[in-house]
């Protein structure tokens, strides 16, 4: 079971996963070798369970150095993946400090969050930390993980949180634009503009701007107590900063306007913080949205799974969710159905399309013994397969994976960018500070309002969140585009590197042709014209599916000239050879195979 989180100035215990032990001398090897290290007090692995229970000083020892030696000595240790599902986040600092946190927990060895997916990878050893540990640790930072496999349709989540920010940016535009109108009427360039004496009312603006600083911009404040509460600072601690001092010193002003003629206009910087808080929570839609139509590509490539599969149980047809495809099931694929798993052909004969997988436009004939993938189209016969491969485990799943997986790696300046934010904050209220001394002792002296002002400036222009979002955005849209043209990026490295290449190679005609065919020539034999042999071939041809028929008819009825075809009886299509019919002779159309005339 997996320890709680002790302070790091005590003893620490955990327990390890062992791989590749085969005898009583392993588990001793491996005893020693622990125990000798700098830090550990105890070492004890039981060859029965493979763990190794270690005790430790986590200021001289840490996992990584154990699991380390663990290798160095001839064996591993074995490690789990999880990915969560992070809701709460508003800025790339946010996701740092998530990071940072499950990073430091006894018995991560990684931890990647990426904030434009809202998502964590989480690699950890088993036996020293568990799930709810995680989701604890997250919790604590003020943020919420979900298990992947626990997680609603993410789809629908996401729609709910555009509206939900969508509404919330209106709200607060509807209430600042009485705000923005009183703004006019302190410049002299826009007193031509008539404002009412109502909006120019300092108790009448603090009515309007109230509920866009605490109740629609509320969630500032609450992101920047999650924050300072653990010792670190986000874009949140910015937008609250620099709001409240432009509200709290619209308020004093609010206050000290008490008794005075009303006709005196008071300048006041309500317009200032309800506008900011307007302006970046429609940058927040903005970002909802983008995150949406980044992940659409994994959407696009789910959708070539087939929903059903037709399956023989008990000597029965059962029409069943693909997902309750077993291996070792019976699939009956009819034609023009995709196939809905990995599997064998048992019995029948068809061309199936394959092009989603290998990028080759013309269907491949499949006999018995044949292998079939799923999501591929069955094209003219009907095939009676066994599954071999289901769920996660298929061509396609893993494919997905594959893509998932890019869009949620970092690439190398992604890192850069995530060292970068996590100081930005500090960095930038320095600077805040610096700018409004310069410019109350220097610039203009004695002008606290101008001073504040040009403060705010610095605070909230200062957002990081495009320092965090660009590279994960830029990696999900493009590996996202990329799946959807049949190319697959392995990770954001990858991704980053492309912009080098100068040379590519392609190991197929079928990457660069239009994927369609057509007819370039024919050549009868003397006895023909052209015309008699496409007028004959392409009136056989006409009734089959086959993607070569096609180009043939078509050619054909291109260079007839609007000559009528004839009328084909007694078709038959022959797998793997070609086609015959009678017509005013007999006419076959077919392969080189077919030629020795033993199929006709």
């Amino acid at each position: 079971m997996a320890q709680t989180e002790p302070s790091p100035n005590q003893e620490q215990q955990t327990t390890m996963q062992i791989t590749g032990m085969t005898c009583a001398a392993c588990a001793t090897r491996i005893e020693k070798g622990l125990s000798r290290m700098e830090g550990v007090s105890r070492a004890n692995v039981n060859l029965a369970l493979e763990q190794a229970t270690v005790s430790f000083d986590p200021k001289q020892a840490d996992l990584k150095k154990m699991e380390e030696k663990i290798e160095s000595l001839g064996y591993g240790t074995m490690k789990e993946n999880m990915d969560f599902e992070i809701t709460g986040m508003t800025c790339a600092a946010c996701a740092t400090r998530i990071e940072k946190g499950l990073s430091r927990m006894p018995g991560v060895t990684e931890a990647n969050v990426n904030l434009a997916l809202e998502t964590a990878h989480v690699v950890y050893a088993p036996g020293s930390v568990d799930v709810q540990a995680m989701i604890q640790k997250v919790e604590q930072l003020g943020y919420k993980a979900i298990p992947k496999q626990e997680a609603k349709d993410t789809a629908e989540l996401r729609l709910q949180e555009i509206n939900r920010k969508r509404w919330k940016w209106m709200m607060s535009a509807i209430l600042s634009l009485p705000l923005l109108w009183a703004m006019v009427g302190h410049f002299s360039f826009t007193s031509w503009i008539p404002v009412p004496s109502l909006f120019m009312n300092p108790w009448f603006q603090l009515v309007l701007a109230t509920p866009v600083q605490f109740i629609i911009g509320g969630q500032f404040y609450v992101g920047a107590y999650k924050a300072l509460r653990n010792k670190s600072a986000n874009m949140d601690v910015l937008v609250a900063l620099g709001t409240s001092a432009a509200y709290f010193y619209s308020l004093y002003l609010t206050i000290q306007s008490i008794g005075m003629n009303m006709n005196h206009t008071v300048e006041m910087y309500y317009e200032t913080s309800s506008i900011l808080i307007t302006l970046i929570l429609v940058g927040k839609w903005f970002e909802a949205l983008a995150k949406g139509r980044s992940s659409e590509a994994i959407k696009s490539l789910m959708g070539l799974q087939a929903k059903t599969a037709l399956v023989i149980r008990d000597g029965q047809e059962l029409s069943i969710p693909v997902a309750e495809v077993a291996v070792g099931d019976t699939v009956i694929v009819k034609p023009g159905e995709k196939i809905p798993v990995d599997g064998r052909v048992l019995d029948g004969n068809s061309s199936v399309d394959e092009s989603m997988l290998t990028g080759e436009s013309l269907p491949v004939e499949k006999q018995q013994g044949a292998d079939v993938v799923g999501a591929t189209l069955n094209k003219n016969g009907v095939l009676r397969i066994q599954a071999t491969k289901v769920g996660s485990e298929t061509a396609l799943a893993q494919i997905i994976k594959v893509v998932e997986e890019a869009q949620g790696s970092k690439a190398p300046i992604q890192r850069i960018a995530d060292v970068i934010s996590g100081i930005f904050v500090p960095v930038v209220v320095g600077i805040a500070i610096v700018t409004f001394l310069i410019w109350y002792f220097g610039v203009e002296q004695g002008q606290f309002a101008q001073a504040l002002e040009k403060a705010i400036a610095v605070l909230v222009i200062a957002c990081p969140c495009a320092l965090g979002l660009a590279t994960p955005t830029s990696i999900m849209a493009g590996s996202g585009r990329a799946a959807e043209f049949g190319i697959l990026f392995k990770g954001g490295e990858h991704l980053e590197a492309a912009q080098g290449v100068q040379v590519v190679v392609l190991d197929k005609t079928g990457t660069v042709t239009s994927g369609k065919p057509t007819l370039t020539d024919v050549i009868p034999a003397p006895v023909m014209t052209e015309q008699s042999l496409l007028r004959m071939t392409a009136a056989v041809e006409r009734q089959s599916e086959h993607p070569l028929a096609d180009a043939i008819v078509a050619g054909a009825l291109e260079r007839s000239k609007g000559l009528p075809l004839p009328e084909a009886k007694q078709f038959e299509n022959i797998p793997g050879y070609g086609v015959s019919a009678c017509g005013w002779s007999t006419c076959a159309s077919g392969n080189a195979e077919a030629n020795d005339g033993t199929r006709y």
